[in-house]
């Protein structure tokens, strides 16, 4: 019958190649971790941004290899979706006037592609799932014709061996069934980079746990999705649906998804990549030309190519990140749980409330892991996603020994987490004039009880009160939320009308 080829494409013996590979993997990143040669301590960050395409209708637009081909920068790539774009910024110091530097850039950037994208009739949508994308556009047809995207497309459904059910339940019911991972693509997220050390690592990735409900209940950005209004950020149990590799058989019997949000605090970097070998089989069982091995016997420093695709399969909302630039191999935590948007202000201040708080938690003589169980920073994470804002999270109580407490969202941020995330970018030496201007954003946020997701649900039924059907009003909401967007006000000081 000539050569063995299975029906998701790979040959009967890949996937074995490619354990054993990622076994060497393993073995090798051991070895720089115990011969300590990682880079020093540095505060380094970086920002991708995933951004919509939408038309002047407020409708998604499938131009993005149209608009790539226009644009005479490398910063910017394809996404999932052809409707959707990556903007890759550059590492940089976490100190002095990182923020004010950043959204410039920023600024700078979105709206040198918003120009190109205007050239194929599109403008960029900085949020988390466009209100306006149909479950009918969601079909595999719709997806970035790269061959990485159809391999992981292929590998997933292959995995799953059956269609994709979507059902979630929130102010609205969202049902659906699909051939592909296309609605995958909808979800457009900005992701924060921070690197450490290896022997900070453990103590950076628990507080971005510990941080996660926070950061979601005043970023919240997502609450609609084909449509529906569902949960203040929808993104992750959408995403979660829409790339699940498990069957519902292995769904019941407690196999993990592969968006995992974790089930335990950790004591070293080690550990996460070892769950992600012993938890979740290969995808794309794909070897590189290196031998991690006779990499490390000649002296060199060993890409580890294996582990590192296999990570990216590994969608865990804070993802740790292994990386060599110039020879020499660092970590980074990737934080994931915060979708795009609405403005550069917006999203700049979201960052500076992560990095500060996160500094800030994994600095502390008791660190809160050790005072709040893994299981409440879980609870917390979906509550907010469910609540935004409005969101009741637990806490360590201010008391030693005092247990944990419950306190609304905005209440525990303004009082408790936003002077920690202050302290966390005054260790790091960010300027005061930055610390103040875009943790104020936050407060007010907090005061107003306004995110993305309170302003998009509340000018939507504005506009349904107000007489229009559901599909005009989702439109309209597009189209004034990219004109709001545009004046870079944020999203607390945005008026409601549609």
């Amino acid at each position: 019958m000539g050569e063995k080829v299975v029906a998701d494409r790979f040959d009967l013996e890949a996937r074995r190649r490619f354990r054993d590979r990622l076994r060497a993997c393993g073995e090798a990143l051991s070895t720089l971790l115990r011969e300590g040669r990682f880079e020093g301590s540095r505060d380094v960050i970086g920002l991708e941004v995933e951004l919509c395409l939408a038309d002047s209708d407020g409708s998604p637009r499938m131009v993005n290899d149209d608009v790539l081909a226009r644009m005479a920068t490398r910063d910017f790539q394809t996404e999932l979706g052809q409707f959707t774009l990556e903007l890759n910024m550059a590492p940089r110091g976490l100190e002095g006037r990182v923020f004010d530097d950043l959204a410039e850039e920023l600024r700078i950037a979105i709206g040198y592609a918003d120009r190109m994208a205007g050239e194929f009739g599109a403008r960029l949508v900085m949020t988390g799932v466009l209100p306006t994308i149909t479950a009918e556009q969601m079909v595999p047809a719709s997806l970035s014709p790269r061959d990485r995207y159809t391999l992981l497309n292929d590998q997933i459904m292959a995995a799953r061996g059956e269609h994709i059910d979507l059902d979630i339940s929130g102010a609205e019911r969202l049902r659906g069934t699909f051939e592909s991972i296309a609605p995958e693509s909808a979800c457009t997220s900005v992701q924060f980079h921070l690197q450490v050390t290896p022997e900070r690592f453990a103590a950076t990735w628990n507080a971005a746990q510990a941080a996660a409900g926070a950061q979601i209940a005043v970023g919240a950005n997502a609450p609609f999705v084909f449509g529906r209004e569902l949960w203040h950020e929808s993104r992750p149990p959408f995403f979660l649906q829409a790339t699940d590799s498990r069957p519902p058989e292995f769904a019941a019997q407690g196999v993990r998804p592969r968006s995992w949000f974790g089930e335990r605090w950790i004591g070293s970097v080690g550990e996460l990549f070892e769950e992600n070998l012993r938890y979740f089989p290969a995808l794309l069982p794909l070897c590189a030309d290196e031998d991690p091995r006779e990499v490390l016997e000649a002296g060199g420093v060993p890409r580890l190519a294996e582990l590192t695709l296999h990570n990216g399969t590994v969608y865990r909302w804070n993802r740790p990140v292994y990386a060599v630039a110039d020879g020499v191999p660092h970590l980074r935590v990737e934080n994931r749980v915060l979708s795009t948007g609405p403005t550069v202000v917006d999203t700049v201040a979201n960052a500076a409330f992560y990095y500060g708080l996160v500094r800030a938690l994994s600095d502390q003589e008791h660190p809160v892991w050790e005072r709040l169980p893994f299981a409440d920073a879980e609870r917390n994470f979906t509550a907010a996603c469910r609540h935004g804002i409005d969101a009741e999270l637990a806490w360590p109580g201010e008391a030693p020994g005092s247990g944990t407490v419950r306190l609304g969202a905005a209440r525990l941020v303004a009082d408790r987490l936003l002077p920690l995330a202050g302290d966390g970018l005054d260790a790091c030496g960010v300027a005061a004039a930055d610390r103040d201007h875009y943790l104020s954003i936050i407060e007010e946020r907090c005061r107003r009880g306004v995110t993305g997701a309170a302003w998009q649900t509340r000018a939507y039924h504005r506009a349904v009160a107000d007489g229009a059907d559901r599909a005009t009003a989702l439109r309209g909401l597009v189209r004034r939320y990219c004109e709001l967007a545009r004046t870079d006000a944020p999203v607390h000081s945005w008026p409601t009308g549609t």
